[in-house]
């Protein structure tokens, strides 16, 4: 994905790491390729039925040149704040085309989605509540969706959203009764959201979780008799990150997700299909680089100090939603092409052990002054890390 030049450098974006730093103004950098996350875009595209709308989930990246970019070559957006919907609208995506998902959303977020006409994934009796009052007091019409918290599960996910007592979405029993309220308050209803689980690589368990979903809504639509215009299936693709682990097999997720969907029945016939995906979309196409400031040692190995670390890179330290710490793919940037020389430890710059951006990693001797490159940093990256933490300065970003 990744390729050095003549020299040996990492390229990103077709130019030499060291030359985005400099014009970037140094670092820490989050550097982000736009041919990635196009051939990304276009691989989905390929292997998904043509009728199922591509989403981008905002969370994932919400870097304002990035998410333009991706805003244009899908066909909506997800997003979980006031915050978010704000991004969103900015990029000039229809309103008509974006969710608003998340269990906790106040009433001035409530109050933005319904003037700004986005879709509301409710995700309780009393947010749909008080979503058809403050509608009500703006002389507004709400435009909803229920989001189920369905009686099943994502098997084998890095996070499991659905199935037993969950803070997302309503219990697929208590949905009927939503869908009804919302149609005789005459909200503008626009069907279901079902999530069951994130970072999956297992295509059978992706499509037995799709196959449930799709069989739940069309269960909902013949008890509550009210039709349901779309149904957001979530996502939940994941990409490997770690040694030994196998890319999801998409052509097939595809294929099973067109003979589900050839399949599904009179109830939702009419009903527009979409897949909701954020790291799938945006995870490969970052690289976070960081420059070493110390070389030492202690007790026979090797620890390069970086100027980057969990501060800006939760997720490559290990303690962002995962059981056991692996270490992210990382390299010297200058020396991409060449072979490992020595076993070291990579270090950021915080008095706390967690810090650790790659444990006893094979690479070319690193001094002071080289950059060293995290891979798979397109994704919960910078604004999914506590950043003020200790105080150091916020990671810079760039689009190439």
């Amino acid at each position: 994905m990744f390729e050095a030049d003549a020299a040996g450098s990492l390229l990103i974006g077709g130019r030499p790491a060291a030359d985005l730093v400099e014009e970037a103004g140094g670092t820490p950098l989050f550097a982000y390729d736009r041919s990635v996350v196009e051939t990304k875009i276009a691989r989905l595209r390929a292997a998904l039925p043509a009728e199922v709308q591509l989403h981008y989930a905002i969370k994932a990246n919400p870097f304002a040149p990035l998410l333009s970019h991706i805003a244009a070559r899908v066909d909506g957006l997800d997003v979980a704040s006031g915050g978010e919907l704000a991004m969103a609208l900015e990029t000039g995506t229809d309103p008509g085309d974006i969710s608003f998902a998340g269990p906790g959303k106040g009433d001035d977020e409530l109050d933005a989605a319904i003037a700004a006409g986005v879709t509301l994934n409710l995700e309780s009796e009393g947010e749909m509540e008080r979503a058809l009052g403050i509608a009500a007091e703006r002389g507004r019409q709400v435009r909803a969706a229920v989001r189920i918290n369905p009686p099943f599960d994502l098997k084998g996910s890095g996070m499991k959203m659905g199935g037993g007592a969950k803070p997302f979405g309503v219990d697929a029993e208590r949905v009927p009764a939503m869908a009804r309220r919302l149609v005789a308050a005459g909200a503008d209803f626009r069907g279901y959201h079902v999530f069951a689980g994130s970072q999956n690589l297992r295509a059978e368990a992706i499509t037995e979780a799709q196959a449930a979903g799709i069989s739940l809504i069309a269960e909902l639509v013949r008890e509550t008799g009210v039709d349901a215009p779309e149904a957001n299936i979530g996502g939940g693709f994941g990409l490997p990150y770690f040694p030994g682990e196998t890319p999801l097999d998409l052509d097939r997720v595809g294929a099973d997700l067109g003979r589900l969907l050839e399949g599904r029945g009179k109830e939702l016939a009419g009903t527009r299909f979409t897949v909701e995906l954020g790291r799938y979309i945006a995870g490969e196409c970052g690289v976070y680089l960081t420059r070493v400031i110390d070389r030492k040692s202690s007790d026979g190995q090797v620890f390069l100090i970086t100027d980057g670390g969990l501060h800006h890179q939760l997720a490559a330290s290990g303690n962002f939603g995962t059981v056991i710490r692996r270490n992210y793919p990382l390299a010297k940037a200058s020396a991409f092409a060449a072979p490992a020389e020595e076993t070291v430890n990579v270090v950021g710059r915080l008095c706390t052990p967690l810090d650790k951006l790659g444990e006893k990693v094979e690479l070319p001797r690193a001094e002071p002054g080289d950059l060293i490159a995290v891979f798979m940093a397109g994704a919960y990256g910078r604004t999914a890390s506590p950043e003020a933490f200790l105080g150091h300065p916020p990671a810079r970003e760039i689009f190439v």
